[in-house]
């Protein structure tokens, strides 16, 4: 195990700091996002920012770039520098429709997370299909204006909008039948607010293996959501995907029993309140939990936060050295208001015979880690809504049991 000296703040120092200290542990050249920042300030400010306004009928908007209504903040909301319910709260006020759109996907956040925390891996197949995809050369072609574009834009900005997730979610799975995990993976690699949670959530809807009813994307999104990137194609007089594609060859399986119901919903949710089981000498902070606000660093102000990059993890990840940039500004920035460690190595390694504060966080690698690690007091995770024992199987059902 290693301790690193602090990152900078500054971008581009931060950058080399990236090449010289994580070399090794992510795929690429080292480089960052020229879109987004990572940090609680960065955090903040984005979300002072965003106005609702008008969100329900620009959401879905692509090109050009002053037409979108996304808000932008998924890569915060995803390392816990927003928490769903500050964002939830943050909007409040707002046009009742742009609200009530805005939230509901908040809700679809949260789903994706209860759906994780509930079956973890086991989802890696499919939840109530599978799609026996194959290894395609390249299901994103590079002559494809609609594709190029957004691919261009995943992997030098690490973030896309929802549209075109799934087009490109589509595209790669339902029209070229590549194997939609190998594509949920490349989105892993590159995307900001990358998640086991979201990510595979929304491939599995995409494509067919969440609900049996894939989602077929052709011409006639491109030309209503990104007007005049058709004309620009060099393919535009002979597009393939100027037809609806043919449904692919869904195999229905056996719901996994979990999607039905959860007979241990306290595992699943975590702690409802504080449990101290000795005296914190630091706070242990994972990437699903940055921001000012976890629990755990907010009840321990005096004591140094100790975020470790995980080697192991890393490695066998290959993530975007946009990623670890972006943690690692999140490193720095914290860093200017508490005392901060920043170790590479193996996190039960490093925090040996270190009673320490930690935040539950909803995923299987921290409870795999947290069960080798002296956790002195474990703090609650912020739902927005706690996880219930009844059906996940779709998030209709998910919701009515809220």
């Amino acid at each position: 195990m290693t301790l690193l000296p602090l990152p900078p703040l500054a971008r581009p120092a931060a950058v080399d700091w990236v090449a010289q200290h994580l070399s090794g542990l992510f795929a690429g050249d080292p480089a960052a996002s020229p879109s987004f920042v990572g940090g609680q300030a960065a955090a903040d400010e984005a979300l002072t920012t965003f106005s609702v306004r008008g969100y329900a009928g620009q959401r879905n908007e692509v090109w050009p770039v002053d037409r979108r209504g996304a808000s932008r903040l998924s890569p915060y909301i995803r390392h816990g520098l927003l928490a769903l319910r500050t964002v939830w709260e943050a909007v409040g006020g707002g046009p009742p429709r742009d609200v009530s759109k805005f939230r509901d996907e908040l809700l679809w956040q949260e789903y994706s997370r209860h759906l994780y925390a509930r079956l973890g891996s086991t989802n890696r197949d499919g939840l109530r299909a599978v799609l026996r995809g194959a290894t395609v050369p390249d299901p994103w072609p590079a002559d494809m204006a609609c594709i190029a574009m957004n691919v261009r834009e995943l992997e030098e900005h690490g973030w896309l909008v929802n549209q075109t997730r799934m087009w490109l979610a589509s595209h790669w799975a339902v029209r070229e039948r590549g194997d939609w995990r190998t594509g949920e993976d490349r989105f892993f690699r590159h995307l900001l607010d990358g998640s086991r949670a979201a990510n595979r959530a929304g491939w599995q809807w995409t494509v067919g293996t969440g609900t049996g009813r894939p989602y077929g994307f052709s011409r006639a999104q491109v030309e209503r959501r990104a007007p005049g990137v058709c004309s620009s194609c060099a393919l535009k007089l002979k597009c393939p995907i100027e037809d609806w594609p043919d449904d692919p060859p869904l195999e229905t399986r056996e719901a996994h029993p979990l999607l039905r119901s959860d007979p241990e919903p306290r595992r699943t949710g975590g702690p409802r309140v504080p449990e101290k089981r000795g005296e914190p000498s630091a706070v242990w902070l994972t990437a699903e939990s940055l921001g000012d606000a976890d629990p755990a660093l907010a009840a321990h102000g005096g004591l140094p936060a100790v975020f470790v990059f995980d080697e192991q993890l890393l490695r066998c990840l290959a993530l975007s050295a946009k990623r670890l940039v972006f943690l690692a500004e999140t490193m720095a920035d914290l860093s200017q208001r508490r005392e901060v460690e920043v170790h590479r190595g193996d996190p039960v390694t490093v925090l040996a015979g270190r009673p320490v504060a930690a935040t539950f966080a909803p995923v299987p690698g921290w409870r795999r880690r947290a069960t080798r690690i002296e956790i002195a007091e474990l703090h609650p995770w912020p739902w927005l809504h706690r996880p219930h024992d009844q059906s996940v199987a779709s998030y209709s059902a998910w919701r009515k049991a809220l």
